[in-house]
């Protein structure tokens, strides 16, 4: 029977970090897959989350099921951490989940319940983003948010193509960190987009998955704090792959801002419902580590002082990637105002190829590349070999 099944394209990401452990050339570069890597090229457990596993260990007393809903005091404090005042009192209904991943499929599929059509996502987005929301069943609707070329947001083409949304519909929006593009919103289209979606009637998606690599913790939830306090319902999907570098460990949560409790209790109990029938339970490690974390003061003031380190780090191989490119590309001055791990550099697909065959420097053929996995010695000779193209 399995005959009836054709072949699948692999991943394109996931074929590419194939393709790097094969090349057996010294010095090659991996600027694809999106994990932050140190100037030793791995990618560090906190020290925090070091810490909590040996308390977890020693303290942890079963291994039980924690319930399709999760952790409730993981969901308070992630919460927390993530709206601030914008979230305190507010009527949520929250989900443990495997990874964002997990957080955004549970969303598609509780809009798919709900009888929403269609779902607006700003192009170019992450690639799952258009497949988890199709795999649900809803329609996807695009509409334009940066130019690659010109390395700007094209908020007023955005704003433009939102005002044609039909009310109830969904809208993705990228918290901060913006992946693939590095770009971002300023406070100013917060407020407007903020706006313009609660004048339409529209339910929008937030995607925060990069929280503390841009300009700070707070700092990178500030859109989606002004976007919480416009809107009477919104969800948010909460990735802690890379800002506890819990990558393995799937960790993750969806919540359901709610206009009032009653509702809130609704959406639990139908986002309980559908993971049930999709995982059953949330994998509880990586949560467990988190509440720990959120919970102790010594252990979240030295995760903040390791996030802030990271940060600080890619910032500063931004600003270098900047000057270096610039001379040749003009527009790529933006790097330096881009943040988080990413930014999507305009070049062709045969330059993306040239690189890889004749340089060993590796990333999507989009050009899209991760910034963190650049070690600092390194930045000058990735540099000088895109310049010789």
């Amino acid at each position: 029977m399995f005959d009836a099944l054709t072949r699948q394209p692999d991943d394109p990401l996931l074929a590419l970090i194939g393709l790097f452990r094969a090349d057996e050339r010294a010095g090659k570069v991996d600027l694809g897959v999106g994990v932050y890597r140190d100037e030793t090229g791995a990618t560090p457990i906190f020290r925090a989350v070091k810490e909590a596993e040996k308390r977890l260990v020693e303290t942890q007393p079963t291994k039980a099921y924690v319930g399709p809903e999760g952790d409730p005091l993981f969901l308070d404090r992630l919460w927390e951490l993530t709206t601030g005042d914008a979230g305190r009192g507010r009527a949520t209904a929250g989900l443990q989940t495997p990874g964002g991943s997990g957080a955004l499929r549970l969303a598609a599929d509780l809009l798919a319940r709900m009888g929403t059509k269609g779902i607006w996502l700003g192009l170019p987005s992450w690639p799952n983003h258009a497949s988890i929301f199709k795999s649900a069943g809803l329609e996807v609707v695009t509409y334009p948010f940066f130019d690659v070329p010109a390395q700007s947001v094209q908020f007023d083409r955005m704003m433009e193509a939102l005002g044609g949304a039909a009310p109830g519909d969904a809208v993705l929006l990228h918290a901060s960190c913006h992946n693939p593009t590095g770009a971002n919103l300023t406070d100013d289209q917060w407020r407007a987009v903020s706006a313009l979606i609660a004048e339409k009637g529209l339910l929008p998606l937030v995607d925060i998955a990069y929280q503390g690599y841009g300009r700070g913790l707070d700092e990178d939830a500030a859109g989606l704090r002004t976007l919480l306090t416009a809107v009477p319902e919104a969800l948010v999907a909460v990735s802690c792959s890379k800002s506890f570098g819990l990558y393995r460990e799937r960790t993750g949560a969806i919540y359901a801002a709610c206009s009032n409790a009653e509702t809130a209790l609704s959406v639990r109990t139908n986002l309980a419902a559908l993971a049930r029938t999709s995982y059953s339970m949330p994998p509880d490690h990586g949560a467990a580590i988190v509440s720990m974390i959120l919970g102790d003061a010594a252990l979240k003031a030295d995760w903040m002082a390791e996030i802030e380190a990271m940060r600080l780090r890619v910032t500063a191989i931004r600003e270098r990637l900047a000057a270096g490119l610039s001379g040749r590309w003009q527009v790529l001055t933006s790097i330096r105002e881009q943040e988080g791990m990413f930014s999507l550099l305009p070049l062709e697909e045969a330059q993306v190829l040239k690189l890889r065959a004749e340089h060993a420097i590796y990333m999507p053929t989009s050009g899209r590349i991760n910034i963190a996995g650049l070690k600092t010695a390194e930045v000058d000779d990735v540099i000088a070999k895109f310049l010789s193209l």
